[in-house]
């Protein structure tokens, strides 16, 4: 039994996982970006989900609906004004980009917010519990499993339900030919990372009640969520869940093992995905 808990708190802990790889994996997945300011665009959300806690008084989820527009918006702009400039068959100008967008978030938020760590209130859900029988989970990482797959699921049906999803589609497969059809790909592009943001935003509001944040901790964040995508295949939003829940059920078990090996056992066993797939166990993205 008490292996079955384990398992599970480690499902639970890989929802948490796939909400902040599935913005990562929605823009890879339509314009071959590989954002390494992720991370700290998730500690950047949670710290304006704090600013509208502590301003409205309102709680984390009501301020995260009000958040969100705002981050919508402030994603398009990015990918507008600077992201679309720097894309092309040469992947390290992004690469460069980000990396100075990552460094200048972590060093504006430590001016606005200092280095001392913040937490959302999460109104007694951290102390709240189900039992389902098999085991006693906590309503907190409940919620975030649950909302990771109506996340993956909602994406998964505007890519392949929509006539947006269908214009992300052939914008990804073929810029050109998608811009001779009528479509707009740098505005086509904005809108994926706006909506990779929207998603973003839910996974701040997450991490914001599940644990403390700070300035510094976007790296960290960034290093699960390049694991989930990867482990669960390029491209992949299905994939970056199982990849969340491959990572996290790593760490529970090794932490089960001994707890100072929590970290290290993710990292194995994304390891041994990398050596047996290289590519991920479900990738979607082309060559």
């Amino acid at each position: 039994m008490i292996w079955v808990e384990t398992v599970i708190q480690g499902l639970l802990l890989g929802g948490l996982y796939a909400l902040f790889a599935a913005g990562l994996s929605l823009v890879f997945g339509i314009m071959r970006l590989v954002n390494l300011a992720h991370g700290d665009l998730i500690v950047a959300a949670a710290f304006l989900i704090l600013l509208v806690v502590e301003f409205s008084g309102l709680n984390p989820f009501l301020s995260a609906l009000i958040a969100a527009p705002v981050l919508f918006g402030f994603g398009y702009l990015l990918q507008r004004v600077v992201l679309n400039r720097v894309l092309g068959n040469d992947i390290l100008p992004p690469l460069l980009v980000t990396f100075g967008l990552s460094v200048a978030l972590q060093n504006g938020m430590l001016e606005l917010f200092s280095a001392d760590s913040r937490r959302l209130p999460a109104a007694g859900l951290e102390n709240q519990s189900l039992n389902l029988g098999l085991a006693t989970v906590g309503t907190l990482p409940l919620l975030t499993l649950v909302s990771a797959v109506l996340a993956i699921f909602l994406l998964n049906r505007l890519l392949y339900r929509t006539a947006l999803g269908r214009a992300f589609r052939a914008t990804s497969d073929d810029p050109v030919t998608a811009s001779l059809m009528g479509i707009d790909p740098k505005r086509i592009f904005a809108l994926a990372t706006g909506l990779a943001m929207v998603v973003v935003t839910i996974a701040a509001l997450y991490l914001g009640m599940r644990s403390n944040f700070d300035p510094s901790t976007g790296p960290a964040r960034l290093l699960y969520a390049f694991q989930a995508v990867i482990v669960g295949g390029l491209g992949s939003l299905w994939g970056t869940l199982a990849g969340g829940a491959i990572i996290g059920v790593a760490q529970t078990v090794g932490a089960q093992i001994n707890p100072e090996w929590q970290i290290l056992s993710g990292h194995l066993a994304f390891l041994v995905v990398l050596i047996l797939r290289p590519r991920g166990l479900f990738p979607r993205a082309r060559d």
